[in-house]
């Protein structure tokens, strides 16, 4: 049986040990990074998950940006512990804080990933939405969580 909650200041330490083992110490030097530098996620939508004896499993965060002038929630990083992937706990934290961010009144999440992955849950290419550089274009994603959120949007992604 597994647990969500909100992420805690007492869960950071262990959320940075979880991510630093699942994409390495170098993570933060990947380009979406910059956008979180010097900005606080959106706290009510970062998410642990951990196991009856209280081990964190997984977790999640979300980031304030901004593409031309509207708001969107970037996602990630996300992450389950290896010794757990494979039991769904990625879709199930995926799909709570997604369920989460709509009843918040968020419109639109964007994210650098893998198509074939996140395209079960809505995602879509945004080929007229650009990152920081250096990143893939085909890995640049959004999921419009309110009904045309996405309609004619295009530009810069930047930090708030």
């Amino acid at each position: 049986m597994f647990h969500l909650t909100c992420e805690t200041k007492e869960d950071i330490w262990e959320v940075e040990a979880l991510y630093d083992l699942c994409f390495g110490p170098g993570r933060q030097a990947l380009s979406s990074y910059r956008l979180r530098e010097g900005v606080e996620p959106v706290r009510n939508l970062c998410f642990v998950v951990r196991d009856s004896a209280g081990i964190l499993a997984g977790a999640i965060r979300y980031w304030p940006i901004c593409v031309n002038k509207a708001d969107a929630l970037l996602l990630g990083p996300i992450s389950v512990h290896p010794t757990r992937q494979g039991e769904g706990l990625g879709t199930f934290l995926i799909r709570e804080s997604l369920s989460s961010a709509l009843s918040q009144g968020w419109r639109r999440v964007v994210l650098v990933g893998d198509a074939p992955y996140y395209t079960r849950f809505g995602f879509k290419l945004l080929p007229d939405v650009q990152m920081p550089p250096p990143i893939n274009p085909n890995r640049i994603l959004g999921l419009a969580l309110d009904l045309g959120a996405w309609d004619g949007l295009s530009g810069k992604v930047r930090g708030v």
